[in-house]
This record gives C-alpha cells, sequence and structure tokens, in this order.
C-alpha cells in the first residue's frame, strides 16, 4: 500500500482541507456576517427562554423591512449604472485643492448618507475617496478622509427618516410625525457639520491637486426610470401610499431592468432586522429583563441608548429599547449620536474599516487609534449637546 493512501495520509489531507475551507470561506463569512450571526444567536437563546408562539407574528414591522427592502433594491439599481460615481466626479471636480476636496467627500457622504442610507453611502463614495487621494498623491491623507466619510455617514443619516435603518424603524414604530422629526435631529446635524468642517480645517492642509476625471455615460431611460423607483421608495417611507405597493411595483420593474440589482440587495442586513425584532420581542416579555431596562430608559434614555449602542450597534440598540420606553426624542437621539464610538457601534464603520485595510493592509493600528480619537470626541461633544437640548423641548 501506498503511503499516499494511508488511513494516516487520509486523516492529515482531510485535515488539511478542512483548514482551508475554514480559512478561505467560513471564517471570511463570519467576518462578514459577524452582526447577523449574534443577532440569530440572541434571538435563538431568547427562543429558548420564551417559546415560540402566536405572539411572535406581532413581533415583525413588515412596513420597516418592505421600506429597507425597496429602497436598498433601488439604490443597488442606481449604482450598477454608476449614478452615484457620476454625480460625485462632477461635485469633486469643482474643488482644486486638498482640504475642499476632502471637505466635499466628506459632504458628499453627508448627502448620500440622507437620501441612500449609511452604508450604501460609504460603499458608493468610500472607493471615491480613495481614487482622489490615490490618483493625486496624496494617500497620506487617506485614514483621516475615510474615518471623516465614515462618522459623515453615521451622523448624515440622522436627519431623515429613511437615512439609517434604526431611524427606519422608530419613525414608523412611533408614528413620528415628518416635521417634529427632522426638526428633532437638526441641532446635533448642524453640529455635526460644523464639527467635520472644523476638523478638515485643521487637519488637512490647502495643498494643489488635479483630478483625473473617468468619463461616465449614464443611461438615459433607465436614470430616469430609477429615479422614478427611488422617489416611490421616498414616497412609501413618508406614508403617502401603502409600503406594499412598493413591494410589487420595484421588484416586478428591476426583474425586467436589473435583476442584479435584486441579488445585491443586503438581505444580511434584512434579516439581522428580523433576528432582532424576535430577540427584542422576546426580551420584552422576560419580567426581569423588562423591569431593568424600563427603570434605566426612565432614568436616563438618551445615555443608556447611546453607551447601548457601543456594545451592540445602533440598529438593535433602537430596536431592543423601544419596547421599554415611549419617550421617542431621547432614544432617537440617543441611537443616532451613539453611531459614532466604537468600531462596532454601527455597521457602517465596520464597513468603512474593512474598505480601508483593502487598500492599506498593515494600516490597521494606525487607523483604528485615529478613529477611536476623533469618534469618541464627537460622541462626548454631542452627547453633551444633546443633554442640554433636551432641557429645553
Amino acid at each position: 500500500m501506498h503511503a499516499k493512501h494511508t488511513p494516516r495520509h487520509r486523516a492529515h489531507h482531510a485535515k488539511l482541507h478542512f483548514r482551508e475551507i475554514l480559512r478561505e470561506h467560513v471564517l471570511p463569512f463570519i467576518k462578514k456576517n459577524a452582526v447577523l450571526l449574534i443577532a440569530v444567536l440572541a434571538a435563538a437563546i431568547t427562543a429558548i427562554i420564551v417559546p415560540p408562539d402566536a405572539t411572535y407574528l406581532d413581533y415583525f414591522d413588515w412596513k420597516t423591512l418592505t421600506c429597507l427592502f425597496c429602497v436598498l433594491a433601488v439604490v443597488c439599481a442606481l449604482k450598477n449604472i454608476r449614478f452615484f460615481f457620476f454625480l460625485a466626479q462632477k461635485i469633486v471636480k469643482i474643488f482644486k485643492n486638498t482640504r475642499a476636496s476632502v471637505l466635499a467627500l466628506a459632504y458628499i457622504t453627508f448627502i448620500g448618507s440622507m437620501l441612500i442610507a449609511n452604508d450604501m453611502a460609504l460603499l458608493t463614495f468610500l472607493p471615491l475617496g480613495y481614487f482622489v487621494l490615490s490618483s493625486t498623491g496624496k494617500k497620506k491623507y487617506m485614514a483621516f478622509t475615510f474615518i471623516m466619510q465614515n462618522i459623515a455617514a453615521n451622523l448624515g443619516g440622522m436627519l431623515t427618516p429613511f437615512g439609517n435603518p434604526q431611524n427606519l424603524y422608530l419613525y414608523t414604530k412611533f408614528h413620528i410625525p415628518t416635521g417634529e422629526f427632522m426638526w428633532t435631529m437638526l441641532p446635533p446635524f448642524v453640529l455635526s457639520v460644523a464639527l467635520i468642517t472644523l476638523c478638515c480645517f485643521i487637519f488637512v492642509k490647502k495643498e494643489s491637486l488635479e483630478i483625473t476625471e473617468e468619463k461616465i455615460v449614464l443611461p438615459a431611460w433607465r436614470t430616469i426610470i430609477y429615479g422614478v423607483l427611488f422617489a416611490l421608495s421616498i414616497v412609501i417611507v413618508f406614508r403617502v401610499i401603502p409600503f406594499w405597493i412598493g413591494l410589487i411595483v420595484i421588484p416586478v420593474a428591476l426583474i425586467f431592468l436589473d435583476r442584479k440589482a435584486l441579488a445585491q440587495v443586503d438581505y444580511g442586513l434584512l434579516l439581522t432586522f428580523v433576528a432582532f425584532f424576535i430577540f427584542s420581542g422576546n426580551m420584552s416579555r422576560i419580567s426581569v429583563i423588562e423591569k431593568a431596562f424600563g427603570y434605566l430608559m426612565n432614568k436616563n434614555a438618551l445615555l443608556v441608548s447611546t453607551l447601548s449602542c457601543q456594545a451592540i450597534s445602533n440598529v438593535p440598540s433602537a430596536i431592543l429599547l423601544s419596547q421599554f420606553t415611549e419617550s421617542w426624542k431621547p432614544l432617537l437621539l440617543g441611537v443616532n449620536i451613539g453611531g459614532v464610538g466604537t468600531l462596532i457601534s454601527s455597521l457602517a464603520s465596520l464597513i468603512t474599516f474593512r474598505e480601508y485595510l483593502s487598500h492599506e493592509k498593515g494600516g490597521a493600528k494606525k487607523y483604528l487609534l485615529l478613529f477611536s480619537a476623533f469618534n469618541f470626541a464627537f460622541l462626548l461633544i454631542l452627547l453633551g449637546a444633546c443633554t442640554l437640548f433636551l432641557l429645553f423641548l
């Protein structure tokens, strides 16, 4: 019998094969879907304590899930025709120096997060940031620019009900009037813009640069149709028409126009919502948990929600804590400003970190130090400002 056919050799070969699968497939999947896996685990554990029954059906906010799906699907279609890259490129072309360009990238991400949600804004505009800095020899500003874009994405989305997933959920759950929602979030939004602008003026020198333009021709009819579908998504968010209309019109349209967009939708985010709906619903039915969170939220909902984001991120914090309070203003403020801070306070922060390491593989330590310094500075300033703001509401 040849050595390569012995049981010992076969066992060794199987072990190597298993390690290869683990390294190339399992670990990347876990890293990419860490929050989803944690959400599913949390839901499963609470399902042992509160066995599934008919009440589970009341956990799910179907309108939030539908709105989120519609917005993500249309955004994927627009991204596939390079609409956002085209728009951003035209804006950045106006600016002729490093400071103005970094500011433009931050502002574009700000605006993008208000329209297409923070994670999609980063996936769209972080590559543009890299393109601008690498093509002009200014990669020394890449970590700073990515961090400012990340903060802009997390804080820019706070102004609109559809800018952040947690906003969409709270807006729907508490039936918040649109005007009151935006008025509540306007002060921290304005302060965030001012802080980012100040940071760019302090930490980025005014150096001249030229940006190489890439010619992009948008398909006219698709651009128009996608614009109409995006408008339909926003109209649904604002409760002008029933949400089920979007669930029919948008998928049917994209089946004919861009099936790839439907496949590119972040279904992991949707499943994360589903899992956290189960988790938070079960938690609210555990009497000890209900009393503890109810007590803490009555004491200081702003601080509790902000700190909760630092440990379990802003989306699950919003879903969980909304079960224990009827006071939506401090909760809304907390889960938005809580998006800055630790690397896990927002899904968007993990996206930025992953994107940065794809370009600078040895820069993790430098990035994390800079990220923490800026994020916690922003968090402390915003928390203090929102505390004062709530006193005058």
